[in-house]
């Protein structure tokens, strides 16, 4: 006897909560990494309001890619250990590298956002760098970044997953034409029996 496959609406809810969880804890690590980059981009650029002048106060795009980097690997941590903990890899630096592959990616829309704000349509207020850098530019890079991650960077048991269901559906129509021909599957469904004509 073979087991039960799930249903569709069965397959569809497993996979529908799987997202929204992981949906959660990205925005959790994301808002965490949002307010290190932020916060880090304004002090650098901006420094102290009233204390000290930022030390990249002429290079806001280098002071976001500095505190973009630092958040990266804040973000990093917290999706590998936490958000896709199920999913990462064995091999570390190959799914670091992708990481950070992604999210330089994801930085270069930030940058162009910033940076179309800046020169192009003459902005230079922190109001406009944030909103143009940290908000715009993040939103977009953030939806392309749980993308990115989901698809390539964190799907180390996923793809094992899906080998082991594709095995596990090759073993299915092995026995059923083992069936049609009189034989018939094994009690663990896994092979099948002779029967014995």
């Amino acid at each position: 006897m073979t087991p039960q496959r799930p249903t569709l609406v069965a397959r569809l809810r497993g996979l529908y909560d799987t997202l929204a969880r992981e949906v959660a804890k990205f925005g959790t690590v994301g808002a965490l990494a949002f307010l290190l980059d932020t916060v880090l981009y304004n002090v650098l650029v901006f420094g102290l309001p009233g204390v000290v002048d930022g030390p990249m106060s002429g290079q806001p795009l280098l002071g976001k890619v500095v505190s973009t980097s630092i958040a990266t690997v804040f973000s990093w941590l917290g999706n590998r250990l936490w958000t896709f903990r199920h999913r990462r890899r064995s091999a570390v630096a190959h799914e670091f590298a992708l990481f950070l592959f992604f999210n330089a990616v994801g930085l270069a829309i930030a940058l162009a956002c910033l940076g179309f704000s800046r020169y192009v349509l003459d902005l230079h207020s922190q109001l406009a760098d944030n909103v143009s850098g940290n908000g715009v530019g993040l939103v977009l890079g953030t939806l392309f970044r749980f993308w990115a991650y989901r698809t390539f960077v964190f799907r180390g048991e996923l793809a094992a997953e899906e080998d082991a269901d594709g095995r596990a559906e090759e073993r299915r129509e092995a026995a059923g034409r083992g069936a049609s021909a009189g034989e018939g599957p094994t009690p663990d469904g896994q092979g099948v029996v002779a029967s014995g004509r």
